[in-house]
């Protein structure tokens, strides 16, 4: 059976924090009254702050689907994982935005996840731990190398005020919100989290070995307790759903679309919680003197006294200082909480090798208990990270002559780059350079993919030299030049590939992938007009990535995978060669001459952009041929 480690967190919150005195601000007065319970309740979870997808007109800003897929991105973007390479997506949260199609389709299409297994678990809190304990199981058995596990929550919606207009409840101008759902109005948050599990561990960085996960329900035991849809009857039993009224008006009159949660049983969430910790106590699952840290997902903070108590007569008391949450600074999101809480643990800097985690979520839905061990694992055999500065992003510098249109062409240019950078830093094979994770095979294959667009080059510029008009034949003379030092590119990039044990037929004979062959496309396509000085645009990132990036990328490769300069003189050589230098000072002189006009100038924009574009989908398509 496989290891199954947790290599990567990531979240999202919306908007800005909202601080208790905010709250009715975006939640809205019901019957224009202030809250007198508010103050109440918010001393009893201790919550000082949460987030609301919610603006101060009650128009929701995120979907849940949406915010699980933003921290789907923030996750996978902090990883080597590849979108396109995930196995299985398991998403849970409490209520989904549609009842139909499934939580986790909705996910899927908005995360950015190529074509993969899913998985939707819908429940309460502990909806969370069922997607993980099912992602856990497969990769465990393998079944699937890897999956994203992620939750998200939005109940700030059920809590609005307008949706309480119209009800049996508030036909009296003096009527309260009951008791059941007052309580939830004030204790709910909004948010998402997600993470990684792959069946190894992170080199150089800390992972989660994830040991086991225990799902235990009582629904057999107890009457619904946390629900909505429904009205329960003085016998606790449900008789009728919302979707068993006439209409769903009638159903909304009636209050049966309420959150509501059972006063009378809320309370046998700890106790049942302790009593399956005691439980796996003495199945020898857990050792409380050796929990270095519990990640609790208490509701409230009215509950960690009680939950201390249980455990200190249980014999089993767990030191203050061992207690991590951040409840009381982002809220209860419910699902997402344990997420979210694990995300910033894991990135605290506070966690080392061997460390033990357990994790307890428990739900009051029906009443589910969720318990989860981990282990700390940090490879001692650390990445050989780049030292050198990649955040830094710089364009290439451009002479100019102090002329307006020259001006307005560089400030937009260098917005192109800016944005083109960062793009490049989130590719999966750019990140692997960086963060020390690239094997040769694949610097291999980046040098066999990167080849069939090369080789293309000195053609399409060879191509745009003969399409321009006599009338300016210095530019078609710089052209000409530049084609001329294109074949040195492509052939130090096939000596570079041979030299790390490529076959030479191989490079020779490879195919474009999607990204190259929609850059070279394009390149001859617009090679292929009259007086194609828009290519210069083209010229400027291309040549750019020589002049500012490619050296990094070369010192990086070299650096972990212990190469000499002949198998990485490509990246290299383009940072310093008088061939550089060269290509920017004619791509200078033209834009000096008389040929840029303000309508060239834009024609120069917007090809740089597309070529931006093109040639970070070439890195994205590596061996998608």
């Amino acid at each position: 059976m496989n290891k199954v480690y947790i290599n990567a967190t990531g979240i999202f919150l919306p908007n800005e924090p909202v601080e208790n005195n905010q709250m009715e601000d975006y939640l809205g007065l019901i019957n224009d009254v202030p809250s007198r319970t508010k103050d109440i309740f918010l001393r009893k979870n201790g919550i000082k702050r949460r987030y609301y997808a919610l603006d101060s007109s009650q128009n929701t800003t995120h979907k849940a689907y949406e915010m699980a897929a933003l921290a789907v991105k923030d996750c996978i973007d902090s990883s080597t994982a590849d979108y396109n390479g995930i196995d299985l997506l398991c998403a849970a949260t409490t209520q989904s935005d549609m009842p139909i199609p499934g939580f986790a389709s909705m996910v899927h299409a908005s995360s950015g996840i190529g074509r993969c297994g899913i998985a939707s678990h819908q429940s309460v809190c502990a909806a969370s731990m069922m997607a993980i304990q099912n992602a856990f199981n497969q990769i465990k058995a393998g079944t699937a190398k890897n999956a994203v596990c992620c939750a998200a929550e939005l109940p700030s919606r059920m809590f609005k005020s307008k949706r309480f207009a119209g009800q049996h409840a508030f036909s009296d101008a003096t009527a309260k919100l009951p008791l059941e759902t007052d309580f939830l109005r004030w204790m709910l948050s909004d948010g998402a989290g997600a993470m990684l599990l792959q069946n190894s561990a992170n080199t150089g960085n800390i992972s989660l070995e994830i040991e086991w996960v225990d799902m235990k329900s009582y629904a057999h035991a107890f009457e619904v307790c946390m629900y909505t849809g429904a009205n329960k009857e003085p016998d606790g039993f449900v008789e009728k759903t919302w979707l068993d009224y006439d209409t769903i008006s009638e159903a909304n009159v009636d209050g049966a679309i309420n959150l509501k949660q059972d006063m009378q049983l809320v309370d046998n969430i700890v106790k049942l919680g302790i009593q399956r910790f005691f439980e796996l106590t003495d199945e020898g699952k857990i050792e409380p003197s050796g929990i270095d840290w519990l990640v609790c997902h208490y509701s409230s903070h009215h509950f960690k006294s009680q939950i201390v108590d249980l455990l200190k007569k249980g014999g089993a008391e767990i030191a203050p200082e061992k207690w991590f949450t951040n409840l009381y600074s982002v809220g209860n999101i419910g699902s997402a909480s344990i997420f979210v809480m694990l995300d910033e643990l894991l990135k605290s800097g506070k966690l080392e090798d061997g460390q033990n985690i357990l994790c307890m979520v428990p739900e009051s839905g029906r009443f589910v208990t969720g318990y989860m061990m981990l282990k700390v694992r940090s490879n001692d055999q650390q990445q050989k990270r780049y030292v050198e500065e990649i955040d830094t992003i710089k364009p290439p510098e451009i002479r100019i002559q102090s002329k307006p249109v020259q001006e307005w062409l560089v400030r937009q240019l260098t917005g192109v780059w800016f944005d083109f950078e960062r793009g490049l830093q989130q590719v999966p094979i750019v990140k692997k350079i960086f963060n020390g994770s690239l094997t040769l095979e694949e610097y291999k294959r980046l040098l066999v993919n990167l080849r069939q667009q090369v080789i293309d080059g000195s053609q399409w510029i060879a191509r745009a030299a003969s399409n321009v008009s006599m009338s300016h034949f210095p530019v078609r003379s710089a052209f000409i030049r530049h084609s001329s030092d294109e074949h040195r590119d492509y052939q130090i990039l096939e000596q570079n590939y041979i030299n790390c044990g490529g076959n030479e037929e191989e490079i020779l004979t490879g195919n474009k992938n999607l990204g190259s062959e929609a850059l070279s496309a394009y390149m001859f396509h617009r090679a292929s007009q009259p007086d194609p000085f828009d290519l210069l645009g083209g010229m400027f990132i291309i040549e750019g990535l020589g002049n500012r990036v490619s050296g990094k990328w070369g010192r990086a490769i070299q650096q972990q995978l212990n190469l000499n300069k002949d198998q990485v003189s490509f990246f290299i050589y383009h940072e310093s060669s008088d061939s550089n230098d060269n290509h920017f000072e004619r791509f200078e002189q033209a834009i000096q001459s008389d040929l840029l006009t303000q309508q060239m100038a834009e024609k120069i924009v917007k090809t740089a952009k597309v070529v931006a574009k093109l040639y970070t989908m070439q890195l994205e398509e590596i061996d998608n041929f």
